[in-house]
C-alpha cells in the first residue's frame, strides 16, 4: 500500500479521470504541443509501448487516416484500435531490416523505453543509454526524411556524447524535461527534429 501511495500524484489522478492508461501520457502531450511532433495522417512507431498510453494518445492525434505500430515485450491489454498494430519483440533482438520491410517508412519514432532500475545511478544510466542507442538504430532504419525521433534517457556522463552523435542525423536536437517527470527522477527526453537525408 505504501509503495502505491508513494507514486500517486495529481498526474496519476488526472490520467484516471481523463481515461488515459498511464500518467506518462502528459510527458508526450507536453512535448507534442510545444514541438508539433505528431500530426493527422502520420504513421508512427512506438517503442516500449506498454501499457499503451503513448499509443493511445498518438491514435487520437493521427486520426483515422494515420497508423501506429507499438513494440514491446508485453502487449497493452487495455488498449486497441483499428489502426493500431502490436509487435511483440525484444528490441535488442529485433531485425531492423525485417522491421523496415514490415512497417514501412515512419513519420516519427517515439520511445519511452526504460530499464529495470537497480538504484545504482551509473548502472541505471548505462542501461538507459543502451536502450536509447538501440531506439536510435531502429529509428534510423524506418524514419522518412524530415521524420522525428523522441526517446527517454537517464541523465549520466555519456548523455552529452549520445546527444552530439544523434544530432548528426537530425537538423535540430533538443533535450527536454517535461513537467510530468517526477521530481526525483533523472529521466529526460531527447528530441531529434527533421531527419536529414541519408
Amino acid at each position: 500500500m505504501g509503495k502505491q501511495n508513494r507514486w500517486k500524484d495529481h498526474y496519476t489522478d488526472r490520467a484516471r479521470e481523463e481515461k488515459w492508461l498511464a500518467r506518462s501520457v502528459y510527458k508526450l502531450e507536453e512535448i507534442d504541443k510545444k514541438h508539433r511532433l505528431i500530426r493527422r495522417g502520420q504513421r508512427l512507431l512506438d517503442l516500449g509501448c506498454y501499457p499503451g498510453s503513448w499509443s493511445q494518445y498518438c491514435i487520437k492525434r493521427v486520426g483515422d487516416r494515420g497508423e501506429v505500430t507499438g513494440i514491446d515485450l508485453k502487449q497493452p491489454d487495455r488498449f486497441s484500435a483499428p489502426n493500431f498494430r502490436f509487435i511483440e519483440a525484444d528490441i535488442f533482438h529485433l531485425d531492423t531490416d525485417w522491421l523496415a520491410r514490415e512497417v514501412g517508412q515512419r513519420d516519427a519514432v517515439i520511445s519511452d523505453l526504460a530499464p529495470q532500475t537497480t538504484g545504482v545511478r551509473v548502472a541505471d544510466a548505462s542501461r538507459s543509454l543502451d536502450l536509447a542507442e538501440r531506439a536510435l538504430e531502429i529509428a534510423l532504419a524506418v524514419l522518412k526524411k524530415n521524420g522525428h525521433f523522441l526517446c527517454k534517457i537517464f541523465e549520466g556522463e555519456d548523455l552529452k556524447a549520445f546527444r552530439d552523435r544523434s544530432h548528426s542525423y537530425f537538423s535540430q536536437m533538443r533535450l527536454i524535461r517535461p513537467s510530468a517527470v517526477r521530481k526525483r527522477s533523472r529521466e529526460v527526453y531527447l528530441l531529434g527534429l527533421n531527419r536529414v537525408k541519408q
